[in-house]
């Protein structure tokens, strides 16, 4: 289901969804202090392209610098792809077929608006943030 949920989703928004974090994640790496956000917008990138099976979950470790580059964050960029993620959802809710994929939007919003301190997991395995 989640193979078809996606695939709907990637004609429907995702792809579109991806070049919006592309085109931020572009214009972030163009100073060396944006690059880490650049990498943040790659990353959340490819998670709006392909949503379903994956969410997100707190990294432990990320303490203040965190918290500082996601104020930057929001004040750059975070708050018109949070935007894109909130009206993209409303149109898709519209129908009964897309509500599902307005929801994933949704669900989008935060990781957005907040991305720094955050991991992209499967959701088979949700508490899977240690790495060896």
């Amino acid at each position: 289901m989640k193979t078809i949920l996606n695939v709907i989703w990637l004609v429907l928004s995702g792809f579109w969804l991806f070049l919006g974090y592309l085109f931020a994640g572009v214009l972030l790496c163009i100073t060396i202090i944006g690059i880490p956000f650049g990498i943040a917008a790659f990353r959340i990138g490819v998670y709006a392209l392909w949503p379903f099976g994956h969410t997100t979950v707190e990294r432990s470790g990320a303490g203040a610098a965190s918290f500082i580059g996601n104020i930057l964050w929001l004040i750059l960029a975070g708050w018109w792809l949070a935007l894109t993620h909130i009206v993209t959802g409303v149109l898709q809710c519209a129908t009964i077929i897309g509500i599902p994929l307005g929801i994933a939007n949704f669900k989008l919003i935060p990781v957005s608006l907040v991305p720094l301190g955050r991991e992209i997991v499967r959701t088979d395995q949700p508490f899977a943030t240690s790495r060896w």
